[in-house]
């Protein structure tokens, strides 16, 4: 049987996935290298190799993982506020919106920097990036057809409630202002109530 990881393991290679989550969706995945994940973490670069010895790559493939995770828990929450589903997917715009701004816009989609500067490149993170949005839309799918939509109505409204958040947010990383998402939770809303008819 292997040994079980110490508790310090544990927290060291948590420290690094969370390190190198958010360099990822600050720098993306050729702006993110092992020494400054690293530093931030602090810890060495051969914890770094001793926890990832796939390297970078299979760092970034975790860290994709866990930042999915937390954007997942923000749908979540969102999706959750409310009976209505207009209102809920509309709160997932505003919530994200509320991250993104506490974090003077730039911890974004753990996903869309990454995944963008490496499509076709590098497959490990490709495959990563599209388990992340299916997964996603899944959960929006979900809420809107337990609310009577159709399933297949709900699976393709559900892609366009990601690609509005996932646009809404570039668009205020950019300029630096919240609109685009207040403007999504609206519209948003509105596609989802005339689904209900």
């Amino acid at each position: 049987m292997a040994a079980q990881p110490s508790s310090t393991e544990s927290d060291t290679r948590g420290r690094i996935v969370q390190a190198a989550a958010a360099l990822l969706q600050r720098q993306g995945y050729e702006g993110a290298s092992v020494k400054p994940i690293a530093r931030a973490a602090g810890a060495s670069v051969s914890s770094v190799y001793h926890f990832f010895p796939g390297g970078k790559q299979e760092l970034a493939i975790e860290a994709m993982r866990y930042g999915a995770a937390e954007f997942s828990g923000v749908l979540a929450r969102g999706l959750s506020s409310s009976d209505d589903p207009a209102q809920a997917v509309a709160a997932c715009a505003l919530l994200q919106a509320e991250t993104l701004k506490q974090s003077d816009w730039s911890d974004g989609c753990p996903i869309a920097v990454t995944a963008l500067e490496t499509v076709g490149r590098v497959p490990g993170i490709q495959q990563t990036a599209t388990e992340a949005l299916v997964h996603w839309q899944g959960m929006v799918a979900a809420k809107l057809e337990g609310s009577g939509i159709d399933p297949a109505a709900a699976r393709a409204l559900a892609g366009t409630v990601i690609a509005m958040l996932e646009g809404a947010e570039l668009l205020s990383r950019v300029t630096g202002d919240d609109a685009p998402f207040r403007d999504a939770a609206v519209h948003l809303a509105q596609l989802v109530n005339a689904s209900l008819g």
